[in-house]
């Protein structure tokens, strides 16, 4: 991929105009420029010149008033079903890159390439050349986070006009056999790059180190290790801490992470800094919880197996704009570098835990923008991009309403917090809750009269200051559920009205008719205790009941956010299952259909 094509070439460019801008820019090439009308053609020593010449020249340079389109010159039978698609925004998840390919048909490679620009290349390999036709059309130029897409072919070497290939092999194709060394299987997802980086601090002082001579050792750091790193200089002016962040696979940000400590030792011992170095890792809070684990246990077991020293950053040092823990690390390089790979790994195991959450919750409410709800840490710095300009994996962008078919239901949910949190809730002079209801298009109210929810199947008098709650009552659609339920639990977090070590489970009350309780519970219990498993949540209908005035009776709800989110949408399909059953029946003998719907009467015959 070494030959350039360039488009929208004057008709009085010459060959020296356009060597000129080569030579202007410092970008080398290796043959004389092939100048046709309109176009021209060029060669360039290898691949990552190439994509030099593509990054700083394409649609940012003019030559006699045209700006100039370079990209890879590829021949007609080569444009098959690769493409090269680049300015892609840095830090993007896999999952919103992914959830966008796979609008144009089935991707069978998406491998990222290492370059010197800011912004993110992969190259990708769709099932058919109509799907990579397609995708072309509509990605290049396709705004993301206000990035530009810039997607050409690429040469696919396997499309071939040879004669049919020999021993049988498909025509177009290799024949069939082991994959070569390096490449992955067909259809095989090659995840290069972790979707949560590795983020370090480390003392302003070692910075320049880090980067080195004209960026030589950050360059070779990021060659050794496969990685892209960030080292955010200008944040925090200041500040005696500096945040890198690394961007690789689990392996490839350890790599580097190792080799940034080792630098920062020898720096240290050249210029006689006698203060320990320890490692710093910044984790977003939402994973903390599981990285301490029950009573501790998971981050002393990680203590113990690496022979190391790890504290974690207070909760009273997070705000709104800064959500990330800083997890300390002390012992030899040896030791925190085994000690950082178990940290990441259970941070990882998180994320993708929250995730596949997400997408299942993103799939039963069509369109939802789970990150920009401020829940989850893709806006977070080096977290990945806000998704605001994309839908989340299978789902459809530019939804009204949810499955595009009108407005949805509102539903009243009865959320129990800690009665010491309402102050929290409410805010100074309301402003809190006020805000809350605006941005999630809910009615928020606060009950006056403290409950004490202490058994499963009863609500009693409160009698004990640890136990009593208040009830909130969020009257909304599913999204609006979503949105106000959720930064409910973060504010309790946040105000640590729930200790470091454990995760905020609510008690939710859902009300449903009275005749439909049953089919919640379903035979034997096996639909509650199905709900249960599938949602991790614990799911009670107390027993005799006695049903209220709208004749309804109350399913309980307890667990962690996504827990209770997806209980509760499980229990609302439920219910919509046995109001479409209920309309579809035959009307009983006597009735009449609705009076809007009355046939005509018939017209009396005359004698």
């Amino acid at each position: 991929m070494n030959k350039l094509y360039i488009g929208n070439v004057s008709e009085e460019a010459s060959a020296e105009d356009l060597e000129t801008i080569f030579e202007q820019w410092k970008i080398p090439h290796s043959g004389p420029f092939l100048v046709k009308t309109g176009y021209a053609f060029v060669d360039c020593p290898d691949e990552k010149i190439a994509m030099k010449a593509i990054d700083i020249l394409s649609g940012k340079v003019e030559l006699h008033g045209k700006l100039l389109e370079v990209e890879h010159s590829v021949p007609k039978r080569q444009r098959s079903c690769k493409l090269q698609i680049r300015n892609i925004p840095p830090h993007m998840q896999w999952e919103v890159l992914d959830g966008l390919l796979a609008q144009y048909g089935t991707v069978e490679v998406c491998e990222q390439v290492n370059t010197d620009t800011d912004t993110a290349v992969v190259n990708v390999r769709y099932a058919a050349k109509d799907q990579a036709r397609q995708a072309m059309e509509k990605l290049n130029g396709f705004l993301m986070e206000n990035f530009a897409l810039k997607v050409s072919y690429i040469p696919d070497e396997t499309v071939t006009t040879d004669a049919p290939a020999l021993g049988g092999g498909r025509r177009g194709f290799a024949p069939r056999g082991p994959p070569r060394s390096g490449s992955p299987g067909m259809g095989a997802r090659p995840k290069l790059q972790s979707d949560v980086p590795l983020r370090i601090l480390v003392p302003t002082q070692f910075v320049g180190a880090i980067i080195g001579k004209e960026g030589a050792t950050i360059r070779n750091i990021t060659k050794q290790t496969h990685s892209k790193i960030d080292i955010h200089r200008k944040e925090n002016a200041g500040a005696a801490e500096k945040p890198i962040t690394v961007h690789s696979t689990p392996e490839g940000c350890s790599n580097a992470c190792r080799t940034i400590m080792e630098i920062m030792q020898k720096e240290a011992l050249d210029t006689k800094f006698t203060e320990e170095i320890p490692l710093k890792i910044l984790a977003h809070n939402n994973f903390v919880g599981r990285l301490i684990g029950k009573e501790g246990r998971n981050l002393k077991k990680i203590e113990v197996d690496t022979e190391t020293k790890i504290t974690i950053s207070p909760l009273q040092d997070l705000t709104l704009y800064n959500p990330e823990r800083t997890i300390t690390v002390k012992g030899s390089i040896e030791a925190c570098s085994h000690a950082e790979e178990e940290v990441m790994k259970k941070i990882r195991e998180s994320y993708e835990n929250d995730v596949a959450a997400m997408n299942l919750q993103s799939n039963l409410i069509p369109g939802l923008n789970l990150n920009a709800l401020g829940l989850f840490p893709g806006g977070a710095p080096g977290m990945g991009p806000s998704m605001a300009n994309v839908p989340p994996p299978g789902a459809q962008a530019g939804y009204s309403s949810f499955g595009g078919q009108g407005q949805p239901e509102s539903e009243t949910v009865h959320l129990f917090i800690p009665a010491l949190a309402v102050g929290a809730i409410i805010g100074k002079q309301g402003q809190h809750i006020k805000q809350l209801s605006r941005f999630a298009g809910a009615s928020i109210k606060i009950s006056a009269d403290e409950v004490n929810v202490v058994d499963a199947n009863q609500i009693t008098p409160p009698d004990s200051i640890d136990t009593k709650q208040r009830m909130v009552i969020i009257a909304g659609p599913p999204e609006a559920q979503f949105k106000a339920q959720g930064r409910i639990f973060g504010k309790l977090k946040e105000e640590n009205f729930f200790g470091p070590k454990e995760e905020v489970k609510l008690e939710a009350h859902i009300k449903v008719p009275a005749f439909a309780a049953g089919r919640v519970i379903g035979k034997g219990g096996k639909t509650v205790n199905e709900l249960q498993n599938l949602t991790s949540a614990e799911v009670v209908v107390p027993r005799d009941q006695t049903p209220d005035e709208n004749d309804q009776v109350i399913v309980k709800i307890t667990g962690h956010f996504y827990a209770s989110q997806l209980a509760q949408r499980k229990i609302q399909e439920i219910l919509s299952q046995v109001r479409r059953q209920q309309q579809s029946k035959p009307l009983a003998r006597g009735e009449g259909p609705p009076h809007g719907d009355r046939p005509p009467l018939p017209r009396p015959s005359r004698k």
